[in-house]
């Protein structure tokens, strides 16, 4: 069975609003997630992920709550234009906790793909290992630039 959702959540040793920078500004999205990125942060904006090796994601800033929560919806194949049928939401969501932030990721809307349920279920798997892989990455970023 396809999952409809894929929920992952860390606690970054950083103040809120030096995370909600480094998750939500273009030179940093580049550094962490993507090779580089082109972020327009508001409702209906556009966003443009581009890594060399798997080529270029377009997206849809959906909701913006700064510093609190923003989502985007991407869509699949790369460089196709989001629409529902193709692509995920994706919600980033950070509050305090002391010192440090609790980020947790929600990406949701597989079984909603116009795939084949194995395509669906392929998908859902890869980005399953890749926000773990991401947010390993987010954490040994945010660490290197608080120092």
């Amino acid at each position: 069975m396809v999952p409809d959702r894929i929920e992952r959540e860390i606690v970054i040793e950083a103040p809120l609003a030096r995370v909600w920078e480094i998750v939500t500004e273009p030179e940093h999205v580049g550094r962490w997630f993507s090779d580089s990125a082109e972020i327009d942060l508001r409702p209906r904006g556009e966003a443009t992920l581009t890594w060399d090796k798997h080529g270029t994601a377009r997206a849809w800033i959906e909701r913006v709550e700064p510093p609190h929560f923003f989502s985007f919806r991407w869509a699949r194949p790369v460089g196709a234009e989001p629409r529902r049928g193709n692509s995920t939401l994706v919600e980033l969501s950070m509050s305090a906790e002391g010192e440090s932030t609790r980020l947790r990721v929600v990406e949701s809307g597989f079984r909603e793909l116009e795939w084949p349920e194995e395509e669906q279920a392929k998908y859902a798997e890869e980005n399953t290992q890749g926000w773990e892989l991401e947010l390993n990455e987010l954490q040994e970023y945010v660490s290197a630039q608080v120092r």
